[in-house]
């Protein structure tokens, strides 16, 4: 009778078990955003001590080191020929993505020893370039495109998008100022007045005329 009952109890016992509710699976934690490298434009001040480059943000007190990423040490080679020394502060706008107290830079796009902040272009400047002898200034974005010359009447166009291939950036239209064919190359180009060093080459063709001088985006 005894061992009937222990069996009887065993029984019930493993019925009951299987008939639980069994509890709910915890659901996995949703993975991390892949993080984003994409390389942004950094504005702000720039100081060399020693083998050090000091990177502080316009308007902000914070500090970050420089590791320059870029192809063929572009971003070295610029800034060493817009004249960067030790102790010297320059404004530089550069490429490149935040990684902890590290800003990888892939990109020189500005350079200028003793500059000033300067406000993004936004929505209405895409680049600009000028350039002298003769004395010229384009701006690209928005919805125009605009050329002004010494000694020449102002060109306007409508603003499309620059079809980018590789190094190079380019644009072509024709309207009533005339008809404007700009080219921009990525290649280190140093203003011959201000001292400043951009990341891309400039040629403007307008009427006949070729204009040289240097560019950068915005």
């Amino acid at each position: 009778m005894m061992k009937l009952t222990v069996f009887l109890f065993a029984t019930l016992f493993a019925v009951a078990a299987q008939a639980a509710p069994t509890a709910p699976a915890t659901p996995a934690p949703p993975a991390a955003p892949a993080p984003d490298d994409t390389p942004r434009l950094a504005y702000g001040f720039l100081l060399k001590h020693g083998e050090k480059l000091v990177f502080s943000p316009c308007r902000d007190r914070t500090y970050v080191l420089v590791e320059d990423v870029s192809a063929d040490r572009q971003v070295s080679r610029g800034l060493e020929m817009a004249g960067l020394a030790d102790d010297r502060k320059f404004y530089v706008e550069l490429f490149g993505v935040v990684d902890g107290n590290t800003l990888r830079a892939s990109e020189l796009n500005l350079a200028l020893a003793d500059g000033r902040c300067q406000k993004p272009g936004g929505s209405d400047e895409a680049w600009l370039a000028s350039g002298n002898e003769p004395g010229w200034v384009l701006a690209a974005g928005g919805e125009k495109v605009t050329l002004q010359r010494q000694g020449a009447p102002e060109v306007n166009l409508p603003y499309r998008v620059f079809a980018r291939q590789g190094e190079v950036a380019q644009f072509s239209g024709e309207g009533s100022g005339g008809r404007l064919d700009v080219r921009f190359q990525r290649k280190l180009c140093r203003d011959s007045r201000g001292g400043a060093v951009f990341g891309w080459t400039a040629t403007v063709h307008v009427d006949g005329q070729t204009l040289q001088g240097c560019a950068w985006q915005r």
